[in-house]
């Protein structure tokens, strides 16, 4: 149940939105955007030592089967966490959350690093996931409330592709460490997970000094203290860029029902009654990747080591995760020029069609070439894949922006992230008896066909965010005149083929 506590009629969402890029804007960057390259570390060691963790002398002895079962508990770690930590990051605070996830995170990794046995291998790596799921809501939702709106789609785009700076940097790793010449191979894979934790620490550090949600704090109640907030960030950026920063008329203002809490039940409501279409395009964007991306990559390891018999696949993981961050930091600015809709539509289409393409070539390629192939399909993909956590996190009232990612991700990824890698190390471990890696080909089918679905309710059902202020695009529930009872009128433009001016007059633009 929501309490209204006070009105206030502010500017803050348009004083953040015309600032300048500054060095702060960096910091926050930094500080919130590398816990992508915390999850890409952590999946990229799983399929990197799948051998290492197969061998019962220096590993767990786990099956192929067991790998896939490890990276399908960590995503569902992920998905309840993402649940757990994503209402409370709506209800507690951006960056209360932020620093909680990572904590949660680090120490699971450390239990990970001892692992005595595949059971507590498994609880570790789900525990893991849970901080990472959480981190996914509490990130996201306080990157796109603390970065100027013009800048806003790159950002996401690009700091969701560092995840793969990670998943490069874990397959390198592993090569040394799975090198018995240099270290013993019993004590190598659990120094990977160790050196994860100690990542995150540093992170931590950083992430201290990133402040709260200034959107957060006056929508609660915490006018006060979000003025504050903004007053330094002007001041730092003024003197960091040297520009006498834009004035905020009233007109850029929007009054706001202020509230302690906002009921769960209001949040669903508004989600399914006000946003249908908005909701059947979240689920289709992360059905998609999460099936593609956790299939493929979870098992990419034990597809080369059974059908190629590469004994070092870092090499081949970290030439993939390269591709996959370059196309994320390549194409990431043509969300904001080109738009939203042209852009996820195209990356999830063209993806999907050259992922089927390299199914049907299997059988006439090589670890070699396969990861030529995967390169090259995930370029493009990385960046679709991104625009997942960016769609959600912009398309939907403030107030509901961290549960909102968080109910996508853990719907979309348990749909396809769970299914994929289980689906995945069934196949490989029923063609490894005849080496016949065209056995798996069916799962690139599968993937292709929903990241073409994606594609397809996309250009239908499309937001045109570029550019926009997050209260035009997504009023807020606390709107001074917004109803109590959200209704469907109205509710899911701007679209593909919808009055973007409507929605902003709807909404009471702060641009």
């Amino acid at each position: 149940m929501s309490v209204e506590t006070g009105r206030i009629t502010t500017s803050i969402p348009a004083r953040l939105d015309r600032l300048p890029w500054a060095r702060w804007h960096w910091l926050v960057v930094i500080g919130l955007g590398t816990v992508w390259i915390l999850d890409g570390l952590e999946v990229t060691i799983v399929g990197s030592m799948s051998d290492a963790l197969k061998s019962s002398s220096t590993g767990l002895g786990m099956s192929g089967w067991d790998i896939g079962f490890a990276g399908a508990i960590y995503v569902a770690g992920s998905c309840l966490g993402a649940l757990f930590f994503g209402q409370l990051t709506d209800r507690l605070g951006r960056k209360r959350l932020f620093l909680v996830t990572l904590g949660v995170y680090t120490c699971a990794t450390v239990l990970t690093a001892f692992s005595p046995t595949p059971l507590w291998y498994f609880a570790a790596r789900f525990l893991t996931g849970t901080g990472i799921g959480g981190e996914y809501a509490a990130i996201n939702s306080a990157i796109d409330e603390l970065i100027p709106a013009r800048y806003r789609g790159r950002v996401d785009v690009a700091i969701n592709g560092s995840y793969w700076i990670g998943a490069a940097g874990g397959a390198l790793l592993t090569i040394p460490l799975l090198d018995p010449s240099l270290v013993d191979p019993s004590i190598g894979w659990r120094l990977a997970f160790g050196l994860g934790a100690v990542l995150a620490l540093a992170i931590l550090l950083v992430r201290r000094n990133v402040p709260e949600s200034p959107r957060w704090l006056f929508i609660h109640g915490r006018d006060e203290e979000a003025e504050r907030i903004v007053a330094d960030v002007e001041h730092t950026v003024a003197e960091e860029t040297g520009e006498q920063l834009d004035e905020v008329g009233d007109d850029d203002s929007i009054t706001i029902r202020q509230r302690r809490s906002i009921g769960f039940g209001l949040i669903a409501r508004t989600v399914i009654t006000r946003y249908p279409r908005r909701t059947v395009l979240c689920f289709a964007l992360f059905v998609g990747q999460a099936f593609l991306y956790n299939a493929f990559f979870f098992t990419y390891g034990d597809t080369l080591s059974t059908f190629f018999g590469v004994k070092q696949t870092g090499w081949y993981l970290a030439v993939f995760a390269a591709s996959n961050f370059v196309g994320a930091l390549a194409l990431s600015p043509l969300f904001d020029r080109i738009g939203r809709v042209a852009m996820i539509t195209a990356t999830y289409v063209v993806s999907g069609v050259l992922l089927a393409v390299t199914g049907m070539m299997l059988g006439g390629l090589n670890a070699t070439t396969l990861t030529l192939m995967g390169a090259i399909v995930f370029f493009v993909a990385s960046a679709g894949a991104s625009s997942a956590y960016l769609t959600a996190s912009e398309v939907f009232p403030m107030e509901t922006r961290a549960l909102c990612i968080a109910f996508f991700y853990a719907i979309g990824t348990a749909a396809g992230g769970i299914s994929g890698p289980l689906f995945f190390g069934w196949l490989i471990d029923r063609a490894s008896a005849d080496k016949d890696v065209t056995a798996i080909a069916i799962g690139y089918f599968v993937g292709a066909a929903l990241m073409v679905l994606g594609g397809v309710a996309e250009l239908f059902l499309g937001v045109k965010a570029e550019g926009q202020a997050l209260e035009s695009i997504a009023q807020p529930l606390t709107a001074d005149d917004d109803p109590d009872e959200p209704t469907d009128e109205n509710s899911d433009g701007p679209s593909d083929g919808q009055n973007q001016g409507h929605a902003e007059q709807q909404a009471g633009s702060v641009q």
